[in-house]
């Protein structure tokens, strides 16, 4: 192992062209310095210096190890500087709907993270009610999240419109109670779906709740149930169902907005928040994950 030390002191050597006065540079003794380029060339196992009345020179062996060593010298310094820079490293708190974490990685969050060497983005994903809840709790310093209403206390990204659907050719829709499946508890498109479903309509049956909506869209392609799917992940396997033909809830427009911890926003969250908005016509576009 080539030592840090060892190589100072052979550079010093080396440019001085002398041992005396490179010990005067980098303040030590002659001795010492002497007896460092000795461990250095015990390492290396070749002879590195040639020696003779008007002071030293480099071997062959000297001029390789040379440009090694300024190198070696260089990362040292850099990594230095680097550890230094990051040595009170910030945390950003991100919550972000389960549905939506590959777009936003996608789009923004890994340029974030490839930028910001010295920030760590922490992401936690779920449902938008949780993330509310999650939020006024102190857990997050910002989220993304989706509502019906309009963000009194955040700031609009986008309209997101969801849409009722079956299978292309499927018999799912046409079930006296028919089959569902649903984005779990605390989701506000399933708290619509209660919320404006009437007597009059025909009743429910939850066969599938998840986060995913992969599995949505699976449910409904193999015709196993009908499930409010946002309108950019509609495929040629699917129908669009209208609710009022067919007693179903009327979905809303969807709100998908940013909301903030105003206890914990820093230079930093600021910067995200910017990078976030300036992806917003590429988060919306209508294209699958």
């Amino acid at each position: 192992m080539l030592k840090i030390e060892l190589l100072e002191s052979f550079i010093a050597v080396a440019e001085c062209g002398n041992l005396s006065k490179a010990a005067d540079k980098i303040c030590r003794t002659q001795s010492t310095l002497s007896l460092q380029i000795k461990k250095l060339e015990e390492s290396v196992g070749q002879p590195l210096l040639l020696r003779d009345n008007k002071g030293v020179t480099l071997t062959e062996s000297g001029e390789t190890l040379l440009n090694y060593a300024y190198k070696m010298m260089q990362l040292n310094s850099q990594a230095l500087d680097d550890l230094k820079d990051c040595q009170n490293r910030e945390i950003i708190r991100l919550g972000v709907p389960t549905d939506y974490i590959k777009r936003y990685l996608n789009s923004c969050l890994l340029e974030f993270i490839r930028e910001f060497t010295c920030i760590e983005l922490v992401i936690d994903t779920d449902v938008s009610g949780n993330l509310y809840k999650r939020l006024q709790q102190g857990e997050f310093d910002l989220i993304v999240a989706t509502h019906w209403q309009p963000p009194a206390h955040g700031e609009l990204l986008f309209e997101r419109k969801f849409h009722w659907v079956a299978a292309k050719i499927g018999n799912a829709h046409k079930r006296d109670t028919i089959p569902m499946a649903l984005y779990p508890e605390n989701c506000p498109i399933r708290a619509q779906v209660f919320a404006n479903h009437q007597l009059t309509m025909r009743p429910i049956n939850v066969l599938l709740s998840t986060p995913s909506p992969q599995a949505l869209c699976m449910a409904v392609e193999n015709d196993l149930a009908i499930a409010p799917i946002a309108e950019f992940r509609i495929n040629d396997n699917m129908q669009i169902l209208d609710p009022i033909e067919h007693h179903l809830p009327v979905l809303p427009v969807f709100n998908e907005a940013l909301y903030l911890n105003p206890d914990t926003q820093t230079d930093a969250t600021q910067q995200l928040i910017t990078l976030i908005k300036a992806n917003v016509e590429h988060l919306a576009e209508a294209s699958n994950n």
